[in-house]
């Protein structure tokens, strides 16, 4: 039997059966992650350590995105407002870019890069040498002591990033706009945030709370079901980060649409 005389049909069916599997083996994974960080006992080091790894160590990354981001962003609306008159705008069209798309969504994608794949190699390294098997060993559950704390982390952690995010992006947009159109510093200040609301950092700031909780997710879920020693860990490390990334894409979309109709 070969490739072409197999049935569609039942190809089609097969992959919509292992769809479905999978997102049921996330959403139980989800839960049970979820449920651990939510109830006691927590472990304070572990979470302070997470906390250093995902949002301190970040930051260099995630301030030259920010700041780069700004610039590029400020570049275009100059070039492309010309056409028409409207470069006293920019500072405006910059603010409102950085806080409510632009600052949790590559915050987000740097930290997939950076922390999914990074959660993922770790746990499933453990896994790989039975670290993992031994904890259940010494009656320690694994959940709470791995996969609680990285939640924690990332979901806090990544809300103040993008808070970092947005103060370097309007800035970097600031230095153009100085150099560009010689609006001072104090006036672009003064224009952002007569125009900026609290609804559109505080819409940001959801989304990246929901960013980081699905980083934390997919870089344990990949890592804790790793399999075949150091190829699997690399499969899975692969695995998180892109996944995270989609996760991140399409949840954005889904979190827009809700806040567009607010």
């Amino acid at each position: 039997m070969g490739l072409f005389s197999t049935n569609p049909v039942a190809a089609l069916g097969r992959a919509t059966l292992e769809g479905v599997a999978a997102i049921g083996r996330v959403g139980l994974f989800a839960a049970r992650g979820l449920g651990a960080a939510l109830s006691p006992p927590w472990y304070p080091r572990q979470i302070i350590a997470q906390f250093a790894s995902v949002g301190f160590l970040s930051l260099p990354v995630v301030g030259l995105t920010a700041w780069f981001t700004g610039a590029a962003l400020a570049l275009n609306i100059y070039s492309g407002g010309d056409r028409f008159n409207a470069e006293t705008v920019l500072p405006q069209i910059v603010a409102l870019g950085i806080t409510r798309e632009l600052g949790p969504v590559l915050a987000a994608l740097m930290l997939a890069g950076r922390v999914a794949s990074a959660m993922a190699s770790e746990i499933g390294a453990m896994r790989a040498t039975e670290q993992v098997d031994a904890m259940v060993t010494l009656s320690t559950d694994p959940r709470r002591y791995l996969i609680a704390p990285r939640l924690i982390a990332a979901t806090l952690s990544l809300p103040l990033l993008t808070l970092i995010t947005d103060i370097i992006g309007v800035a970097g947009g600031m230095q153009v706009s100085n150099y560009l159109i010689d609006l001072s510093p104090s006036i672009y200040i003064t224009n952002t945030m007569d125009f900026l609301t609290a609804w559109d950092v505080e819409s940001g700031l959801i989304k990246s709370a929901v960013f980081g909780f699905i980083i934390g997710l997919m870089g344990c879920f990949h890592g804790d079901n790793a399999k075949g020693g150091a190829r699997g860990v690399g499969r899975a490390t692969t695995s998180a980060m892109v996944s995270a990334a989609v996760l991140i894409l399409a949840s954005d979309y889904l979190l827009t649409s809700v806040f567009a109709l607010k």
